[in-house]
């Protein structure tokens, strides 16, 4: 063998070698799984701190938390990524998405992917009406994650001088009452303002404590030929309540470069029908004695559970199986609950399973805390019924865009309160024949 010869196989050898010397490293590497995400501000720090604390409790995989903008972003930037095959492993998407994820075949059941990968999770342990929501078949569709169902926010040194120590009454009547003597003896400016999210805290929830249908078909979740119904349910009566409120200036609408929950933590208004999330901000940016209670029910009506808002956590179809192992590993390390709870402590949503509330209450958290139990206690008030289980409306933002559009109208004084709402329950069914139609035979 010639010199060159040698020296080129021995090159070649030693190449191999390196080469081999640095795979080993690279096999070795963490399986790195995507999880997109609406989270910003505070909540969205704490979503990554969530992922850095999964990240560091194992070695074999790394998860990914990217923000993709607000919940509309997130659910149509999803679709777009799985039309081009670049979809994430796991995506935030919030509850009126949930027939769209359900019925999109492009999703991969939890209930299904855990079983598959060996994780117990007892699902029996769920809060019903946060389960129940993403349940479809006895099965769990997807993860639970922030859910959080809106609450009676109040300033309690306006209460106390307008006499009312036990703070709001638990009738919408007697409550009516209290917000106008409130303003009548010059307490405060106005008794509650208008939540940016009303149709969910004071329409939909409305329906839901009061025990009314807001559709056919047990709210949506009996079939696709679901019909709107609340037109002719004591929404009615409510919405022509609210609008009573604002001409009277019992209630304002946020204007002025202010929001709805600077109205009520700037003490300008007295009340607030907010998410339990918004804990955060008002516990941070409150000048004012604040406390918070039960939404409130009709007279004559026994208080049901409300429902849910907030997101779960889908994963989607078209990666490899050992990526998935990361997935199931990640959401077993949501369920335990001792994340439920630190979540729940760190955010104000609502832990998700009683295993972790039980957990919280015996470390004497919501004596320190009270208001924080509100939101899990009206949750799990009762047995839920067809018309408090929650909904399962096709398209659910679209019909909701109508409805809004309809209130306002009634708000400017363009429409009367039953106007607005036949108006917004035929918008709505037009768009619930049409996600019938697509989806035919899927349900």
């Amino acid at each position: 063998m010639t010199t060159t010869r040698k020296a080129f196989i021995t090159g070649l050898a030693a190449a191999c070698l390196t080469a081999t010397g640095l795979a080993t490293p690279a096999a070795a590497q963490k399986v790195e799984v995507q999880f997109w995400h609406a989270m910003g501000g505070v909540l969205g720090e704490r979503v990554d701190e969530l992922v850095k604390n999964f990240n560091a409790s194992q070695t074999k995989y790394t998860v990914v938390a990217v923000n993709k903008g607000n919940y509309d972003e997130v659910i149509n930037g999803t679709i777009a990524a799985y039309r081009a095959k670049k979809q994430p492993h796991m995506v935030q998407i919030y509850e009126r998405g949930f027939m769209t994820m359900l019925l999109s075949e492009a999703i991969v059941p939890v209930h299904d992917l855990m079983a598959e990968k060996k994780y117990q999770i007892d699902w029996s342990d769920f809060i019903k009406p946060v389960a129940g929501y993403y349940m479809y078949k006895g099965k769990l569709m997807s993860m639970p994650f922030n859910s959080s169902t809106p609450i009676l926010w109040y300033n309690k040194e306006h209460f106390e001088k307008a006499g009312f120590k036990d703070g709001p009454a638990a009738t919408w009547q007697e409550f009516e009452k209290q917000l106008y003597e409130i303003k009548s003896k010059g307490v405060a400016e106005c008794g509650s303002s208008l939540a940016g999210d009303y149709f969910w805290s004071l329409i939909e929830n409305y329906s839901v404590v009061n025990d009314q249908p807001f559709g056919t078909q047990s709210n949506g979740f009996d079939g696709l030929d679901t019909e709107f119904v609340y037109n002719k349910t004591l929404v009615v009566q409510q919405v022509t309540r609210l609008k009573k409120w604002v001409d009277d200036g019992v209630m304002q609408i946020a204007g002025q470069g202010l929001n709805p929950e600077q109205l009520y933590t700037s003490g300008k208004c007295s009340t607030f029908f907010a998410s339990t999330a918004a804990h955060g901000s008002v516990e941070r940016n409150a000048r004012i004695k604040w406390s918070a209670t039960y939404l409130p029910v009709e007279q004559g009506i026994t208080a049901r559970n409300s429902t849910i808002g907030g997101a779960t956590i889908w994963v989607l179809k078209g990666h490899k199986p050992e990526e998935y192992d990361a997935v199931a590993a990640f959401l077993n390390f949501l369920a335990s609950p001792e994340q439920q709870v630190w979540w729940h402590k760190v955010t104000g949503y609502v832990p998700l399973t009683t295993t972790a509330y039980k957990m919280a209450k015996q470390e004497g958290y919501y004596a320190s805390h009270p208001t924080r139990e509100i939101a899990v206690l009206q949750l799990s008030r009762g047995t839920p019924t067809p018309n408090s289980q929650g909904f399962r409306f096709g398209n659910f933002t679209q019909t909701t865009f109508a409805l809004r559009q309809e209130l306002e109208a009634v708000f400017s004084n363009k429409k009367t309160p039953q106007q607005a709402l036949e108006d917004a329950v035929r918008r709505g069914n037009d768009i619930l024949r049409q996600f019938e139609k697509l989806n035919a035979g899927k349900y």
